[in-house]
């Protein structure tokens, strides 16, 4: 899936001096607060962090209050999805006007029906509510389906997404891949086909020589006699 990336950050924390007497807890508790909000310093969504402690003595900073500040080696895992980029999440709502969606089990993303492509077709199955594939029947999508959509765009500040299903590489994650691997073994089977009859050409091409060979030399033998 897009939109994730891996970032190696150096920053400096400042704490009270209050919290001196246990500066690393401080510090997971200080970078656990902006997980899962969007930063940006860091262009995205802090998911997860690693981080080093640098500097085994803190400088305290001058001013009227006392804060000392710590320089960290930190590793980040981010979130940030930008227009166009494709997203994976699962359907945990679905009605003729629009598909809810969950993604990374916090961001929440909608597709509305000007954003589903007319190849899908809402109707509803033992009264389960889902959209159907008009051209290849097995393509569904409904409540629990895991889906590849495009971001049309992005709430920072609520995190939510408005998603697209019009380009033909989205909807069903698992009949995606599925139609992948056949399009692939289809090509593996066609290439093979051809190396074949490429191979059988090039045996009759060359067994073609030694007759027409043999042929002139008999051909010549008959006219020697003949003379």
């Amino acid at each position: 899936m897009e939109g994730l990336s891996v970032a190696d950050a150096n920053l400096v924390m400042y704490l009270h001096p209050s919290k001196s007497r246990n500066v690393s807890q401080s510090i997971l508790r200080e970078l656990g607060s902006l997980l899962f909000k969007f930063n940006e310093t860091f262009d995205g969504v802090l998911l997860a962090y690693d981080v080093n402690i640098l500097d085994k003595q803190a400088k305290i900073l001058s001013g009227v209050h006392p804060y000392f500040g710590l320089r960290l080696k930190a590793n980040l895992l981010l979130f940030s999805p930008k227009p166009d980029m494709l997203l994976e999440g699962k359907v945990v709502k679905l009605s003729q006007e629009s598909i809810h969606v969950i993604v990374l089990g916090f961001s929440s993303a909608i597709i509305t029906a000007e954003n589903i492509r007319g190849e899908f077709k809402y109707r509803t199955k033992d009264k389960e509510e889902l959209f159907a594939s008009k051209s290849h029947k097995r393509h569904v999508i409904k409540v629990g389906t895991m889906i590849r959509f495009l971001v049309k765009s992005f709430d920072e500040e609520i995190l939510h997404i408005i998603g697209s299903l019009i380009s033909a590489h989205t909807g069903s994650i698992r009949w995606l891949d599925r139609h992948l691997e056949e399009d692939s073994e289809f090509d593996r089977s066609s290439m093979k086909s051809r190396d074949r009859e490429w191979l059988g050409d090039k045996t009759v091409d060359e067994g073609a020589t030694p007759m027409s060979y043999d042929n002139h030399i008999k051909m010549s033998k008959k006219r020697r006699i003949t003379e």
